[in-house]
């Protein structure tokens, strides 16, 4: 099965009993729900507003249905909709979450530190994560304990999370004061948005979940095999609109990719929805037909990718920054090249990196690279890196986080030639990037990767 260990991991404890793992199961089915009945609250909200602005009974500006008093970004912001990016699917047996339910929301706000830690992450001497990487509005910036660094050096993001138990008082780097009063001790919620910033993101998912490609069909024909009924009843139930050119398998997915990823911008609020994310979730939700299991799946995916879309893209950054060093370190004449062009911080590789290759890769191809890269990151956590049976299979190659990265400077190793005879502008590098679609040949995209992981990882990575 597909995306079998990082299902498990995500969603299980490994060493849990069956018993355990249907408590699991029911509880999350809940949370998902009680996002679900948030969003059709919201949806319903908006909709009204929307009827009496267009019969001049209230103005624009206030009202009973925002979520917030005040303090948050600008719909622009929070939806964070990057034009680079925009340039540029189940069974009909599956249930289907978006139905109403009985079930309640425990508390008045969504937040990522409402879902069970033992579901999101299987290692329990890791510390538990702290959501908020930019201060509260309202915190004092000196006051704040899980305020975010950078490395002056390397610029790399340092995100200071909750300490583990054994972390003494005094050398606790993210321990409050006693005689500090935060909020944060009280743990409060951060800024919740506004109706605002939740019609951007639906429309911008709407948008997105319309044109998300059908590639996925071919290789799972029994859920693109849905009734029309079933597809345009799942449609009206998350308020897609504009979808009649869409085949019924089509309509679906597009509903699903809506359901889940408006559940998402309310559980994390601070990211909300950015474009791209529906690249990640496609090819979960054509795996996986229960909406509930898809969402926690991509949750547990998004602690990791959510790095690409921050605000401050702190994360992109040091991602471009190591893609640039890995090719320095390997190909001089090539960086230099680059150089000469003001090309050398990577940014041709920006869109490979926001999407984890999904748009330079076929459908099998994705899957093949992220299981891969996902094996990678298990091994670290197993703290399995420098067992010799792995390196022996690996050529030698230890496990790595940046698996992705090493293989986005491979894609441009692979055309060294090509840029440095041909391209003198970074424009013109950038189209290259971008034909590379459905041209890349994965199993040696991997293999040149590790390579490059057995050449250069003590030198990049230490």
């Amino acid at each position: 099965m597909k995306f079998g260990h990082f299902y498990l991991e995500y969603r299980y404890d490994f060493n849990s009993t069956k018993d355990e793992r249907d408590a699991v199961r029911t509880q999350n089915r809940k949370k998902y729900e009680g996002l679900r009945r948030k969003c059709r609250k919201l949806i319903k909200q908006s909709s009204e507003r929307s009827k009496l602005n267009d019969l001049g009974e209230i103005s624009n500006e206030g009202g009973d249905g925002s979520l917030q008093d005040s303090g948050s970004s600008s719909s622009d912001d929070a939806a964070s909709s990057r034009e680079f990016l925009s340039s540029q699917d189940i069974t009909p047996d599956a249930e289907y979450s978006d139905y109403p339910s009985t079930v309640s929301l425990e508390d008045d706000y969504v937040n990522v530190d409402n879902a069970d830690a033992s579901i999101l992450d299987t290692d329990s001497t890791e510390a538990p994560e702290v959501i908020q990487t930019v201060p509260p509005i309202d915190v004092p910036e000196d006051n704040n304990p899980i305020k975010t660094t950078k490395d002056s050096a390397e610029g790399s993001e340092v995100i200071q999370t909750a300490p583990p138990d054994d972390v003494p008082e005094d050398n606790n780097p993210v321990k409050t004061s006693k005689e500090v009063s935060s909020p944060l001790q009280k743990k409060v919620p951060p800024k919740l948005p506004t109706n605002e910033d939740f019609s951007t993101w639906q429309r911008i998912i709407r948008l997105d979940a319309i044109r998300a490609n059908a590639e996925w069909m071919e290789h799972y024909p029994s859920q693109a095999a849905i009734s029309d009924n079933i597809a345009r009843r799942t449609a009206e139930d998350v308020g897609l609109e504009d979808y009649g050119h869409l085949e019924a398998g089509r309509i679906l997915h597009a509903a699903r990719l809506v359901a889940i990823l408006e559940a998402y911008a309310l559980y994390d609020s601070e990211i909300g929805y950015c474009q791209g994310m529906s690249d990640l979730l496609s090819p979960i939700i054509s795996i996986i037909s229960e909406d509930h299991e898809a969402f926690w799946c991509f949750v547990g995916f998004m602690k990791k990718a959510r790095q690409n879309f921050r605000l401050d893209e702190v994360g992109i950054k040091r991602q471009l920054e190591l893609v640039a060093k890995i090719i320095k370190y390997k190909d001089a004449h090539l960086f230099k090249h680059l150089e000469k062009l003001q090309a050398e911080d990577c940014f041709f590789v920006y869109r490979m990196v926001v999407v984890l290759f999904r748009r330079e890769l076929t459908f099998e191809q994705t899957l093949c690279l992220w299981e891969v890269m996902w094996a990678d990151q298990a091994a670290i956590r197993a703290g399995i890196g420098g067992i010799s049976a792995w390196n022996k299979v690996r050529k030698r190659a230890p496990p790595t986080d940046d698996l992705l990265l090493y293989a986005i400077a491979a894609s441009v190793l692979q055309r060294r030639k090509l840029i440095i005879e041909t391209y003198s502008s970074m424009d013109e590098i950038i189209r290259e990037c971008n034909s590379m679609s459905g041209q890349l040949d994965v199993l040696k995209l991997l293999d040149d990767a590790h390579s490059l992981v057995v050449a250069l990882h003590d030198k990049i990575e230490t």
